[in-house]
């Protein structure tokens, strides 16, 4: 029996943060003047909350769920990116995350600088990333800008420089966070024939959208997130049902 490329088991992740903390030394002292010494309290939030299922060759996940449920940090949990509070990830083979525009780009660098970067970020050498950089570089539809600095790049240009060097890595899993939010509909359509590419080669696609159609089209399976848990793992067209089901409102007339 093949192993899986990933598995979360029991995964939960919490962060401490300060509620009502004086939001300067000024306001402090000016309270503690008035004989008021109140320097906020911790609280405890909990994003994930025993997460477990797995990624395995040939898989094309789609997540779904509400703004807040936990998506984005699932996905930096699964890159090591962020470590779980606790529970256990394993992972198989390399994965190329393609998570935040602009993530592990340099402003002050040139775009072709920031390929060389970034892919060493994901643990790819200068020669191998040589290899496809013409690639990269004609996929990313840059060429009369590669050398520009990216802090003068649009959103959509980051998105595109971005993704071109995520999918021509040979990572065995990618890892996409509504990276199809920015950029005009033709590198879209142009990105998701390039997923579909990636997953006949035999590569696994992690995507987190907010479209059950995108879902039920190219996914082979959907997970779905509701405050932390998974509420729903298994076929396309039931997930995108429920999610669908769940969250969207109908207007009122």
């Amino acid at each position: 029996m093949t192993s899986p490329l990933l598995e979360l088991k029991n995964v939960n992740k919490s962060y401490l943060y300060w509620e009502d903390r004086p939001r300067s030394i000024k306001s402090m002292l000016a309270d503690a003047c008035r004989g008021r010494f109140a320097f906020g309290q911790k609280r405890l939030i909990s994003v994930l909350k025993d997460v477990s299922f797995k990624v395995n060759h040939g898989d094309f996940i789609g997540i779904m769920g509400r703004n807040g449920a936990g998506k984005s940090t699932l996905m930096k949990v699964m890159c090591g990116i962020y470590a779980p509070t606790s529970g256990h990830v394993a992972s198989n083979g390399r994965i190329a995350p393609l998570l935040e525009l602009g993530a592990g780009f340099v402003g002050e660098l040139s775009g072709y600088e920031n390929i060389f970067l970034n892919s060493a970020i994901l643990g790819y050498s200068r020669a191998q990333v040589l290899k496809d950089l013409n690639k990269i570089i004609e996929f990313s539809g840059l060429q009369d800008k590669i050398y520009m600095p990216v802090k003068n790049y649009s959103s959509g240009m980051l998105m595109r420089l971005g993704f071109s060097v995520a999918v021509h890595l040979d990572a065995p899993i990618v890892l996409f966070d509504e990276v199809m939010a920015v950029g005009d509909i033709g590198f879209q359509e142009k990105c998701y024939y390039k997923i579909l590419e990636m997953h006949k080669a035999g590569r696994a696609i992690i995507l987190v959208t907010h479209s059950p159609e995108y879902v039920v089209q190219f996914c082979n399976r959907c997970l779905i997130l509701n405050e932390g848990h998974v509420a729903f793992d298994g076929s396309p067209a039931e997930g995108a049902q429920l999610y669908t089901s769940l969250f969207h409102k109908p207007l009122n007339t």
